[in-house]
């Protein structure tokens, strides 16, 4: 199970990657958590350099990583 580490409205929140999250991800080959976090940055964030933050996409929050169990 991984969890995003989202911080909105001074809040730290988990929210489950979903399928639909992964949709039009294709892997292939072996990847560890931290790549899986990475590629998900990368889909569901904007770069904002003013503030240096990853900000949603769907205005959710500001990412600040991912929690694997």
């Amino acid at each position: 199970m991984m969890e995003l580490i989202i911080w909105n409205e001074e809040l730290y929140q988990l929210i489950p990657v979903t399928k639909k999250m992964m949709e039009g991800i294709v892997l292939t080959g072996d990847i560890d958590c931290f790549d899986l976090c990475e590629i998900l940055r990368l889909k569901l964030t904007g770069y904002i350099t003013e503030l240096n933050l990853h900000i949603m996409k769907d205005g959710s929050g500001d990412f600040i990583g991912c929690m694997c169990r």
